[in-house]
């Protein structure tokens, strides 16, 4: 039996359905990393401070999904720029080198942001587009949650480096409760890449019809009463990309509606799977990157992870 010398977990509530260990494991394999594991933990609010005061020095990373993304920020401290701007992270690195009373330095990243933008990036492609060469002169995001916190950072930045340089984007935010998350706002201003419209859900199909990439960020079967509203609108052809963050049911009713009117439309794993990709760079640090040895990370590890996400789904 292999000795694990290095360790990292998902945390969250609830976490039985979370398909991370698949991901992980299937980049440690594919990197030779035989000594590395990855497991899942239920840990609430309440329960974290325990839970991160039980580690021992084997212990290098952790991802974090609800409701921790926003509870881990007092025990570490922002290692990206999206952390600092969104204070949600959903990776925290160890680094035991002269840690004083057994804890460890804490870094906090997030790459739901960047995982978010490769997502894009390969359902372009898989259309024979180019993300960079695309106009994207409008986006939609729907929800307004934490999830969406790094969605509209995504979008901010697609819409910056994609926008007709005489012409600024417009991210629209469509949520129940609109205002409820006024970061959402800030962000976009604190970019300066968009303008920032805020709508009531029941007014989104409007806004859909001529966005270039669009985000559901809102769970489970929520967004099904949009994906009635767009099947049974016979007016109504997207022309953008759809994203949609859930991916069980997979696919969802909205996907399924956005590609019966000929959209071109995602589900959550792509972005699961490029977000743990970035995961296990910054876990695995430089053990990672010796086994590596020069290959591209990208091409390297997404073929293994998604043939097992695909397995596992």
């Amino acid at each position: 039996m292999v000795q694990i010398n290095h360790r990292c977990a998902v945390l969250g509530s609830p976490i039985a359905h979370s398909l991370s260990p698949v991901l992980h494991m299937a980049a440690y394999q594919a990197l030779g990393l035989n000594d590395w594991a990855y497991e899942r933990h239920e840990v609430t609010e309440q329960d974290l401070n325990g839970f991160l005061n039980g580690l021992d020095s084997t212990w290098r990373g952790l991802s974090l999904t609800m409701p921790l993304k926003r509870t881990i920020q007092p025990y570490g401290s922002p290692a990206d720029a999206w952390v600092a701007s969104l204070h949600v992270a959903n990776t925290a690195v160890f680094d035991w080198n002269n840690a004083g009373n057994d804890s460890p330095r804490i870094r906090l990243y997030n790459t739901d942001v960047p995982g978010i933008m490769y997502a894009f990036q390969h359902a372009f492609a898989l259309s024979g587009q180019s993300l960079e060469d695309t106009v994207i002169a409008k986006a939609v995001v729907i929800g307004n949650g934490n999830t969406a916190a790094s969605a509209v950072s995504a979008v901010s930045t697609i819409c910056g480096a994609c926008t007709d340089s005489h012409e600024r984007g417009t991210i629209t935010v469509a949520a129940r409760h609109p205002g409820k998350n006024p970061d959402l706002a800030r962000i976009v201003s604190n970019d300066d890449t968009a303008d920032f419209h805020e709508i009531e859900l029941s007014q989104i199909i409007e806004e859909l019809r001529g966005a270039g990439i669009v985000v559901s960020t809102i769970p489970g079967h929520a967004a099904d009463v949009i994906a009635e509203s767009i099947a049974t609108d016979d007016s109504f052809f997207p022309r953008g990309t759809l994203l949609d963050v859930v991916y069980d049911p997979r696919p969802s009713a909205l996907i399924r509606a956005w590609r019966a009117k000929g959209g071109n439309a995602i589900g959550g794993e792509e972005m699961l799977l490029y977000q743990a990709i970035l995961q296990v760079q910054l876990m695995t640090g430089e053990e990672g990157k010796t086994a590596l040895g020069g290959r591209d990370l990208i091409a390297t590890l997404e073929p293994p992870m998604r043939r097992a996400l695909e397995e596992a789904l």
